[in-house]
């Protein structure tokens, strides 16, 4: 059995037992629940928003970690401005404890 969940923007393919990086979650180190896009169990293929009204995957925070530094450069040509910028996306990372289909 597989879902497909949905945060950040982004969707990802989960099952029981995974690990993923996500975008940064509030949720501290509590447990808490996520509502899938699809459930595919078997044969079964859960994709209306009526199949998935009961279901939800379980999922805990179990860790942080940083992506890679990203460094940019604008500039204006013939007029002296420039400016460097850095970024480095923060992540959580997330276990799947359960998926119900309710």
């Amino acid at each position: 059995m597989y879902a497909v969940i949905q945060t950040g923007g982004k969707q990802y393919r989960v099952a029981e037992g995974d690990r993923l990086d996500v975008e940064r979650l509030d949720a501290g180190d509590d447990a808490f629940s996520l509502r899938p896009v699809l459930v595919v169990d078997g044969d079964a293929v859960l994709a209306t928003p009526q199949q998935l009204s009961g279901a939800s995957v379980s999922a805990r925070v179990v860790g942080e970690a940083k992506g890679p530094k990203i460094r940019g450069f604008t500039y204006k040509p013939k007029s002296n401005q420039r400016r460097r910028f850095g970024h480095r996306q923060h992540y959580s990372t997330i276990e799947i404890t359960a998926i119900s289909i309710g």
